[in-house]
This record gives C-alpha cells, structure tokens and sequence, in this order.
C-alpha cells in the first residue's frame, strides 16, 4: 500500500532477518508464468485430504514477509501455506496487464490452477492483497471455497484518505531514509510503534528489504470503491479481520462491518483486534491467528 513513494530499488536491500532466512530456506519455490518473467510462489507443509489449502496474497510494497510471524502457527495447525509474491513485488515479475491490482487477477488466477489443479484454496488477503483477491475473485468464483480479508482498501467507507506517507529516496545516506521508514511504518502499518524497532528490528527490516523491490510506482484502485463493487459477485463465504486501529480506517473503522454486509451476499462476519493497527497479523499474531482460526472453521 506504499504508493508512488516506493518504486524501483536504487541500491542493494540489506541482509534479512534470521527468521526470514529461516523460514525462506523451509520453503518450496515454485514459479508460474509473469510477463517476461515469473511469478514466485512459496510453499510450506503439505497437502492433508479434506483440508483446503491456504492461499496468502501480503500487501502493497510488500512480499510474502507480511506473514512471516504466522506461518509457523498456521503450519503447527496442519496447513498447507502457498504464498505468492504479487506481481511487481517482492522475487516476482512485473504483470503484463497492468501495475495495479487488476493486472494481476489472471496472472494469480492461472498460477493458481496450474499449481493446485482443481483444488480449491481458502483465500487470505492482507490489505492491497486483499483488493486483489476480491478482484480475482469476482473474476473467477471457482478460484476459492472462502475469502478473508485482513485489512482491506478499497470499501468506499472513508471519504478521504486518512493517512500521509513520506518520500525517501532523494535523502543521502541510510540513516536519513530510516528515520521516514520509521515514520511511514508509524503512520500506516504499526500502532504499537515500539514493534518498529522492537523484535531486533525485524518490522523495520522487512519493511526497508520490500520496499526496496517495488516495482509498481502508481497504484490508484486502493483509494477507490472496488472492493465493495467487486463483493457482489461472490458466492463464497466472506470474512473480515481488521486492526481496530487501521490508519486505512481510523474512525470510520465501526462503518466497515455494515458495507462489507451490504456488499458480500454471503458475509460471515468482521473482527476488530483490540490494541493493532493496518498489519495486525504482525502487530497482534495470537489474537490473528484466533480469528482468522475462527473464520476458516
């Protein structure tokens, strides 16, 4: 969700955490056609009969490090993660249809069905991630049996953006541009601003490390309706997990529950998680976990 502010890299990511590395090194890596490229799914645990599997789409200006603090706890819970990195973002390859979320339905859609055949997945999309998987499954409604969506944009609630970002890219040297990683993180992704630099800086250090590798400068359909018009069009049950503190939201946040039920036919229901801001499956693992455990039955 970082915008115009965070294209192409200017020079070398630092080194990932020991926890991305980690976790990276237990993954398969498959890949399935992108433009002139790929597009790079990672795969963790194994498919179990009668068990869906779980599809994960991360956010805008991000990779599949937006659920590096659950995947452990999904896969201790017997299931099968595929988390791509959306095209343009993170080891994937820029889609030929487009910079924003609508380029990338038929990319994630054909990747989808070449690598799970006629399985049909459990659908989690984390904020731009989110957008995506409404918009992809408006397109193809055979592509997912639920859709949860975790800080989602796009749902005609606020009527103007609630949030400034801060460029980086002109400022000299590497501290400089720390010091506005910190502020953007504050005033988009983190309410509890001491996980900026707390966990031996891992939200800082994924933040830098993916922004860095953002390929697609004008994203616009997150400050739209989309959502909400592409809603009606699925079958699928339909939940929603935010951060009661969502700077996507602020104090429009108690206006989501009532437009997500006036656009989802099948609307199962919204949590709010207490103390958690945008990217509450970071700020608030156990308390995600729970809900999300809750909306997958």
């Amino acid at each position: 969700m970082m915008d115009q502010l965070f294209s192409t890299a200017s020079q070398p990511a630092p080194p990932l955490p020991a926890l991305v590395q980690r976790l990276g090194a237990q993954a398969r890596r498959c890949v399935t056609p992108c433009g002139q490229g790929d597009l790079v799914w990672h795969v963790w645990g194994q498919a179990r009969e009668g068990v869906a599997p779980l599809v994960l789409f991360h956010g805008g200006s991000g990779s599949w490090t937006h659920f590096v603090r659950n995947i452990e706890p999904l896969l201790l819970a017997g299931r099968e993660l595929w988390v791509p990195d959306l095209p343009g973002f993170g080891d994937s390859a820029v889609s030929p249809l487009g910079g924003d979320a609508d380029g990338m339905v038929e990319p994630l859609y054909q990747g989808l069905r070449s690598l799970l055949g006629d399985r049909v997945c459990e659908l989690i999309g984390f904020s731009f991630g989110g957008m995506t998987a409404g918009l992809l499954l408006a397109a193809h409604p055979d592509a997912a049996s639920r859709l949860v969506l975790v800080g989602a944009p796009a749902m005609g609630v606020v009527p103007q953006r609630q949030f400034e970002l801060k460029a980086w890219r002109h400022l000299p040297d590497a501290a400089a541009q720390a010091d506005i990683h910190r502020y953007n993180l504050a005033a988009l992704m983190l309410h509890d601003t001491a996980l900026i630099d707390g966990l031996e800086g891992l939200a800082l250090q994924l933040h830098v490390a993916n922004v860095m590798r953002d390929r697609l400068p004008r994203r616009r359909l997150a400050h739209t309706d989309i959502l909400a018009r592409s809603l009606p069009a699925l079958s699928c049950p339909v939940h929603a997990i935010y951060g009661a503190h969502d700077a996507l939201y602020k104090s429009w946040i108690h206006q989501l529950e009532a437009a997500f039920a006036a656009s989802a036919r099948d609307f199962r229901g919204m949590t709010l998680i207490p103390e958690a801001g945008h990217w509450v499956q970071f700020e608030r693992p156990e308390a995600f976990h729970a809900a999300l455990m809750s909306a997958l039955g």
